[in-house]
């Protein structure tokens, strides 16, 4: 597309996602990697929260992904496991742009996932184990005794838990977004079928 240059240019969406990211990690404060997650509940209810996306997977590495990690049996978990699909937006306000992913949802449970776990902190790790995420919780004291007690339970080395893990998103539509002067955004939507086919690049009104 003969007007999609500057900070739009390029052939691949993943590189260009990890570089607009890139470039995010040394203008936002806290957070760069923040995406608002959506899914849908049974009734068809949709669910939005802040979860840190971890790693944008190119193309060579599969089909390209990205990747966040959660407890399986939180409502987020339960719902993605369920439809098998998700979207979500970075947004970055140093920046003034955003990146919305819409695509299908497979587990990451193995070498990767394991990998990632065994780099958090020990408090991190043991906390995973004690929080039964989404579950209703009697008060603070309570989840500080589950912690205290998968302490003793799991040790200084905690194995990754059987019901945390990786999700891999694999995008069927990617759409880049900046603003623009008297709201005249640029916006550039990649789509394709499915994972593996090749993409289609427009340009969209504001």
């Amino acid at each position: 597309m003969s007007d999609r240059t500057g900070i739009f240019a390029g052939d691949d969406p993943f590189v260009l996602a990890r570089a607009w990211l890139a470039e995010a990690e040394a203008a936002e404060i806290n957070d760069p990697n923040a995406i608002a997650l959506a899914s849908v509940d049974s009734d068809g209810l949709p669910n939005v929260r802040m979860v840190l996306l971890k790693e944008i997977e190119a193309p060579g590495a599969g089909q390209g992904a990205f990747v966040f990690y959660t407890n399986y049996d939180s409502a987020k978990g339960r719902e993605i496991t369920a439809s098998g699909k998700a979207a979500f937006v970075m947004h970055w306000k140093s920046l003034r742009r955003q990146i919305r992913v819409r695509g299908t949802v497979t587990r990451e449970e193995g070498a990767q996932a394991d990998d990632y776990y065994a780099s958090r902190s020990l408090k991190s790790r043991l906390g995973a184990w004690a929080s039964k995420q989404s579950q209703p919780l009697s008060g603070r004291a309570a989840l500080v005794a589950e912690v205290a007690r998968v302490t003793t339970q799991q040790g200084v080395n905690p194995a990754r838990p059987p019901f945390w893990g990786g999700f891999r998103i694999t995008p069927v539509e990617i759409e880049f977004w900046a603003d623009g002067p008297f709201r005249l955004h640029d916006r550039f939507r990649w789509t394709r079928p499915e994972a593996g086919a090749a993409w289609d690049v427009s340009r969209l009104n504001p």
